[in-house]
């Protein structure tokens, strides 16, 4: 999702579409897009850089094109890569390149897919 305001914040997260095993993402899928709507409503655009765990994304490269693609203020991580221990290693990458990519914008974490919004401002004007 992109707003008309020029993106300031990348959410980075996992594709519950691409996330193997036998689950529903539907439920999260409307999560992630009840979360983006609300950049919409306060007028921050918003990019999503939302990756597999199917082993279909070179992460490093996808990660690092979107990371690449504006100078972001924000970059918020989603709940999903960090709430698994079994995604500790793609976590600690992930905010290596953000690191590497975009040093001057803050990093927030979300609480649930529907609060991401709520991340993000606590870190932009």
């Amino acid at each position: 999702m992109d707003t008309t305001a020029s993106p300031r914040v990348l959410v980075i997260g996992l594709d519950p579409y691409r996330v193997p095993g036998p689950w529903d993402p539907e439920p999260v899928a409307r999560a992630i897009e009840a979360g983006l709507t609300k950049f919409a409503e306060h007028g921050v655009g918003v990019e999503t850089c939302l990756i597999g765990l199917d082993e279909s994304d070179d992460v490093e490269v996808v990660v690092g094109s979107a990371l690449r693609a504006h100078p972001w203020e924000c970059v918020t991580v989603g709940g999903g890569l960090r709430h698994s221990d079994g995604q500790v290693e793609l976590l600690e990458v992930i905010v290596n390149l953000i690191r590497r990519h975009a040093p001057a914008a803050a990093i927030a974490f979300n609480s649930a897919p529907d609060t991401t919004y709520e991340a993000a401002a606590r870190w932009i004007e």
